[in-house]
Order: structure tokens, then C-alpha cells, then sequence
């Protein structure tokens, strides 16, 4: 059987760049283990398979080339624009099913937000810490002033990890083996590593992905982790903000602009929830046999 698999870049930065996803629909007819194959046929870092659900407008599962993976931000927003563009979202609150409940979607315009939980932390020892920065190349010199590197949650886990300028943040050094190794320890997705210094004036930041242990080298948008940047923005590095632009995709080589949009919600200077989003655009459909 033959299928035709639309290639969706979510978040792309003035219709540009994004992080592309495979949007399979109607996936009902498929079992968990031809999702993986189809999965790891398309070879990007994330695919969304989209079927009907009890609890929510639609039921989305995530894989990517090697495994499932519980969230996926920027499938999600590459799913929700494009059954947008194709008439299938006719309202602009929606929702998800994922593996460990519903998510809210709100639709504004052309663009697409995906709720995320309140944020929880996780503090690193010292040698962890050094763990960490010794698998991207770094010396603890190289930290921006005050952002101890931590791990945080909103619905997935990733260690966040802030640095001085640009130019350490482009002159990461990568240790594939070492990330994956800490990223099994604390059951991360992966490393988001940030610095306050962003390519185009507005933005709050430029971020880097890297998720070896999912096959993903470096992503080009995660809105997964942008969501949990910017509740440490604003928890940790005190930023008394609502609303932050992440930028990321430039560091790349070669690059691939992203930007995503995330809005916190507070109450008595708590975060409470947050809605990250972006835009999202068809690049090209791939047939596949399986």
C-alpha cells in the first residue's frame, strides 16, 4: 500500500526555515509498530500519526525515527496549521490526545498554540554540571552569569543550559555518546542550550537542540523545550516577562531559522500553564510503500 505523507515545517521564521515533521492522517489503520517503520522511513526527527479520539478532537502519537516520544511540539503546531489549511479545524479552540491526556490547542489565525503544564525543576550537582558541559565542549567559564544549568519539565524533560554570547553557543562541540548517557540518567529528551543573544531585534533568546538519545543530532524548533526556557527565563533568570520569542535553527549548519512565541500564564507569581506556538508550512509530500 502506497501512502502520500505531507512534510510540514512548523515555526518557521517569516515563511522561512522551521522544523520540518511528517503529518500522517487517518492513522487508525496503522499498528504501533508500522508507525515506528513509517517513522523511521521519512527519517525526520518527528512524525505525527493523527486518528479520532473520545476525549479530544483528535488523537496524536509521536515517533521518531527510533522510538515513541510522549510530546512533540512542533508536530503538533505542524499538525493542527495544516489540518487548518485543508479545512479539517474549522474552530480556533481545539485539543489533543496524547499518551498521558489532553492538550488544548488554540488557533489564532494562521498560527497555532499547544498548552503545556506548570513547570517543574530539577537542580544538578556539581558533578553533573560538569558532566554536562564537558559533553558539549564547554568549561563552566562559559555560563551566563546566574543560569546554573537545570532540568525542566512542562511535559517533557530537557536540561537547560545557558551560556555568555553567540559565539559559545555556535562553538558548541557536541559529544553525542555523553548527552544520551546523561539524557537516560535524568529521562531527558534532550539538551536546549541558550544564549540572551538572538539573531533578529525582539527575541529573547537563541536556543540550540540536541536529543541523541531519540536519533536526533540537532532539531531546528522545539517547542517543547522553548516552553520550558521560558519558564526558566522567567523563574530563574528572573525576567518578569509573559510573553518570549525563542529563536533557534540560525546556529545550525546549514541553518534553518525557527522562532516560537511562548505565552505564561501566572497566578501569584506562579506559572500555571503556558501556550507555545508558531506557524507552520507544506514543503513537499513523500510517497511511501508499507
Amino acid at each position: 500500500m502506497k501512502i502520500d505523507i505531507p512534510i510540514i515545517n512548523a515555526f518557521v521564521d517569516e515563511h522561512k526555515g522551521g522544523n520540518p515533521a511528517g503529518v500522517v492522517l487517518d492513522a487508525q489503520q496503522y499498528s504501533q509498530d508500522q508507525k515506528q517503520r513509517i517513522a523511521a522511513s521519512i527519517g525526520l526527527s518527528e512524525t505525527a500519526f493523527v486518528s479520532p479520539s473520545s476525549v479530544a478532537d483528535f488523537k496524536l502519537e509521536f515517533f521518531t525515527p527510533t522510538r515513541q516520544i510522549a510530546h512533540c511540539g512542533h508536530a503538533t503546531i505542524a499538525t493542527f496549521c495544516y489540518l487548518r489549511q485543508i479545512g479539517l479545524l474549522p474552530n480556533d479552540q481545539t485539543s489533543k490526545e496524547t499518551i498521558d491526556g489532553r492538550r488544548e490547542i488554540l488557533m489564532q489565525g494562521d498560527m497555532a498554540y499547544m498548552e503545556q503544564s506548570a513547570p517543574r525543576y530539577i537542580e544538578l550537582d556539581q558533578a553533573h554540571r560538569d558532566r554536562a558541559l564537558g559533553s558539549l565542549g564547554l568549561e563552566p567559564s562559559d555560563l551566563l552569569e546566574g543560569a546554573e544549568p537545570c532540568v525542566v519539565n512542562t511535559g517533557n524533560s530537557f536540561l537547560i543550559i545557558g551560556l555568555k554570547d553567540s559565539a559559545r553557543t555556535k562553538s558548541i562541540r557536541p559529544i553525542m555518546t555523553d548527552i544520551s548517557a546523561i539524557s537516560d540518567e535524568y529521562d531527558l529528551i534532550g539538551y536546549y542550550v541558550f544564549c540572551p543573544e538572538a539573531v533578529k531585534a525582539g527575541r529573547d533568546a537563541g536556543a540550540r537542540m540536541f536529543a541523541p538519545r531519540y536519533g536526533i543530532d540537532e532539531e531546528a524548533a522545539t517547542g517543547m523545550a522553548a516552553g520550558p526556557l521560558a519558564c526558566y527565563l522567567r523563574d530563574k533568570l528572573k525576567i518578569q516577562k509573559h510573553q518570549f520569542l525563542i529563536e533557534q535553527g540560525y546556529f545550525m549548519s546549514p541553518a534553518s531559522p525557527s522562532v516560537i512565541d511562548v505565552k505564561l500564564q501566572a497566578e501569584q507569581g506562579s506559572i500555571i500553564s503556558l501556550m507555545a506556538g508558531g506557524k507552520a508550512a507544506v514543503s513537499e509530500t513523500r510517497q511511501l510503500e508499507i
